[in-house]
């Protein structure tokens, strides 16, 4: 009887080990891949399936990245997943490419942050920046020099230098990451105090500071015309402006019956494709909320003119590089409101 038990024992422990991996593999779905890739090869997001990166990070260092993110950067924090949630999409990841977690012990290494400054300018700024604030854009194709695979991560983050232990750097360092152009240091005649010096640097640097919030996230404008001259003063605005009209619909159009539609919401969408594209090489995901629209309505209480306010999308996406762009933007659409309603 009791070695019957132990068989079922064991039957029922391996049926929830193998329920455990399609659980994260559908929590990787959910959450991860639509910018890493469904299988972990990148797009918007970096690689997470080359074996020379799961060979040298822990699954700490996974878990930490997904809880944390990297603030300021393209990977947002998930702080709504529970932990067992985290452990099954860091299962997940390591299943990708079969790689098991390296032994990297959480060690302090010791060593000259002021000489590892020198060497760090000499290695390792050309790509990750001055400041460790890494490269510019995101992982996908377009948005990077072709010659490039991946993007530099940025080494003064928040998130990175929680999630990375020195002994994990110690070990990119030292062997690189093949697949990316991260060369190996040692090959390239660095020293072992060499490259402890430079992690001592890199923990000097000064950490991304969290996003802060943004104004409101929709502009409004009170227009005293009514509604067809404030729509002809938003064209005639639009095209001062260098942006080209792509089209003008009902708020409702598409929604209701032809002819049910109210006539009294107009949505205007413009474009300036130089802008564009300069925009979507910093971040494809801008594309959800382009072209450029502004909606006119008018109600008992007068008519509106109103935006998506830009200054919102730097923080809505964790992308700082967005910052220039959306500030610009944010102007031009203040010009337009204004213009539509004096």
């Amino acid at each position: 009887m009791s070695y019957r038990l132990a068989i079922l024992c064991v039957l029922l422990l391996a049926a929830a080990g193998a329920q455990a991996e399609p659980r994260g593999a559908s929590l990787y779905e959910q959450h991860c891949s639509a910018c890493h890739g469904d299988a972990g090869l990148g797009g918007v997001g970096v690689p997470i399936a080359l074996p020379s990166f799961l060979g040298g990070v822990t699954d700490d260092y996974l878990s930490k990245t997904i809880r944390h993110g990297r603030p300021g950067r393209v990977m947002p924090a998930f702080h709504q997943l529970t932990d067992a949630e985290i452990d099954a999409i860091v299962a997940h990841i390591r299943n990708l490419a079969d790689v098991a977690e390296p032994d990297l012990p959480n060690i302090t290494i010791q060593g000259d942050p002021v000489r590892g400054e020198a060497l760090y300018t000499s290695h390792c700024a050309q790509c990750h920046g001055a400041s460790g604030e890494g490269g510019k854009g995101t992982g996908v194709t377009f948005s990077r020099p072709r010659d490039l695979p991946i993007i530099a991560p940025a080494l003064n983050n928040s998130g990175f230098q929680q999630a990375a232990s020195d002994t994990m750097i110690r070990h990119t360092l030292i062997h690189g990451r093949a697949g990316t152009p991260m060369i190996s240091f040692r090959e390239a005649g660095l020293s072992d105090q060499d490259i402890d010096d430079i992690i001592a640097h890199l923990r000097t640097l000064e950490p991304t500071p969290p996003l802060e919030g943004a104004e409101a996230p929709i502009l409004v404008a009170e227009s005293p015309y009514d509604l067809d001259s404030t729509v002809d003063n938003l064209r005639q605005a639009v095209i001062s402006k260098n942006f080209r009209i792509i089209r003008e619909q009902t708020l409702a159009d598409g929604l209701q019956p032809e002819g049910q539609d109210s006539q009294k919401q107009v949505i205007l969408y413009f474009c300036n494709f130089n802008f564009l594209n300069d925009a979507l090489a910093i971040d494809p995901r801008v594309g959800l909320f382009l072209p450029c629209r502004i909606t006119v309505v008018e109600d008992d209480d007068g008519v509106r003119l109103m935006a998506i306010n830009p200054l919102r999308l730097s923080h809505l996406f964790n992308n700082r590089e967005l910052d220039a762009a959306c500030q610009e933007m944010h102007g031009i659409y203040r010009d337009l409101l204004e213009e539509a309603s004096l």
